[in-house]
């Protein structure tokens, strides 16, 4: 897929993380936009669900800390994502930092098949 090989290029993570960490993105995307919007999203990206399917699960102490800040409401369900990003990025041997380096590059690639507007609207629920 035409997005893995961008992410193993540019970051020079292996093709497991690379999925696993394109589909954590789309997960929490899936999860914070409303169904509609994520349609959108789904049909400017090939694949889309075989990445999701790739993504681990966050589990551990950052599935926890997850559950407890959108169980804080507000601003929390922010940090869950966050914290579920990071604890599934770890799962893949990634560090928490490398979350920042595969946005811009998938928020690019979903620009490059969707469009501005798919971009805007993805970027809104990743940074």
């Amino acid at each position: 897929m035409e997005l893995i090989q961008i992410l193993v290029q540019q970051l020079g993570v292996s093709d497991e993380q690379a999925t696993g960490g394109a589909g954590l993105l789309f997960k929490l995307a899936q999860e914070k936009l409303s169904s509609g919007e994520f349609a959108q999203v789904k049909d400017a990206v090939p694949g889309i669900e075989n990445l999701m399917a790739a993504a681990p699960q966050a589990g551990g102490l950052a599935g926890a800390l997850g559950g407890l800040a959108s169980s804080l409401g507000g601003g929390g369900s922010q940090l869950a994502g966050l914290a579920e990003l990071a604890g599934g990025f770890k799962n893949l041997g990634l560090d928490s930092g490398m979350i920042g380096k595969f946005i811009p590059i998938v928020l690019s690639f979903v620009q490059s098949k969707g469009g501005d507007a798919i971009k805007q609207m993805l970027a809104r629920v990743l940074q």
